[in-house]
């Protein structure tokens, strides 16, 4: 099924005015898993194709930021691999840390994405524009999002939700 098919005119009024893309990132760009070695190290799994889909809606102009409670090298290694400006782990409060980039890049929390994936995201989904959760999420952020991805976390959801951005912003 193509991004075009899956957007309605409410979704897709909010998805052409977006000018930030806010992501978590364990359960939204990895599986959730933490892969962890004999010496303490903590790894992720990142899926290819969200990638791409970050660095073409980077391209198309959408500020791009990853929010993670967890702290690992591997998120900072992810977002400086794609290019990504804004990057926060080890995060208490979510809101506060996405309330002040978009005050910073005046940009109105309206026009912002967020997409997470359990309980430390809900008060996002619940103030921006456009919150999103996988179908992995819990059921909270499922009942406050405007859109569930199709794809799982880790294997193209945020790929997935590239795309309809640049769908949206294409037909707007």
């Amino acid at each position: 099924m193509s991004a075009t098919k899956k957007l309605d005119g409410d979704l897709r009024r909010r998805l052409a005015q977006v000018r930030l893309l806010s992501l978590d990132v364990d359960g939204v760009q990895t599986d959730g898993g933490v892969y962890v070695d004999e010496a303490g190290q903590v790894t992720r799994r990142f899926h290819v194709h969200d990638g791409v889909g970050i660095q073409r809606v980077m391209r198309a102009g959408i500020e791009i930021v990853m929010i993670s409670a967890g702290r690992s090298s591997s998120i900072e290694h992810r977002a400086d691999r794609l290019g990504v400006k804004y990057v926060f782990t080890a995060v208490q409060d979510k809101l506060v840390t996405l309330g002040n980039l978009a005050e910073d890049l005046e940009i109105p929390l309206e026009q912002v994405v967020h997409v997470g994936d359990d309980l430390n995201d809900l008060p996002l989904l619940q103030a921006v524009g456009c919150p999103m959760t996988v179908p992995n999420g819990m059921p909270e952020l499922k009942d406050a999002a405007c859109y569930v991805t199709m794809r799982s976390g880790g294997d193209g959801a945020v790929r997935e939700i590239c795309d309809l951005l640049l769908t949206a912003r294409d037909d707007g």
